[in-house]
């Protein structure tokens, strides 16, 4: 899956927390929201609003607190997609209010590959079942594993 059609299938998915997400799904669409907020925070700062409100300082700037409500569905949407690819209940979501250890497990558990073939949350979306995921849509030629 490539950069656009990850963020296309995110925002198409807005709120859809069934199924399953791939890894590069839930990759492209956390580097998308972080370029956004970074380009959002830099303009922002050419505003004279540094976002230093997150420390009590000042108030929060509008244009990143409209763009973090318009991606904070979708986000927690696809993460909880991506958890029920490695047969992981989406609550495990929660996990990161454990301070360090719990945000460490969240980021292993989402960058972990999925379980082949079809779990209790849906078909497997890289198809890999069928032998080497046919229907896979990337350029990058498989290697056998030993």
């Amino acid at each position: 899956m490539d950069f656009s059609t990850a963020i296309l299938t995110c925002f198409s998915k807005y709120a859809t927390f069934t199924g399953r997400a791939r890894r590069s799904e839930f990759w492209w669409f956390v580097l998308f929201n972080l370029v956004v907020m970074a380009v959002l925070n830099f303009i922002d700062l050419g505003f004279g609003n540094p976002a230093r409100w997150m420390m009590g300082e000042g108030r929060p700037s509008p244009v990143a607190s409209l763009c973090w409500l318009a991606v904070i569905l979708p986000s927690l949407a696809v993460t909880v997609r991506r958890l029920h690819d490695t047969d992981r209940s989406g609550w495990w979501v929660l996990i990161q209010i454990i301070p360090v250890i719990g945000p460490l497990l969240l980021i292993w558990f989402l960058a972990t590959e999925g379980t082949s073939g079809t779990n209790r949350f849906g078909p497997d979306p890289l198809d890999r079942s069928g032998g080497w995921g046919e229907s896979a849509e990337s350029s990058v030629p498989r290697v056998p594993r030993r």
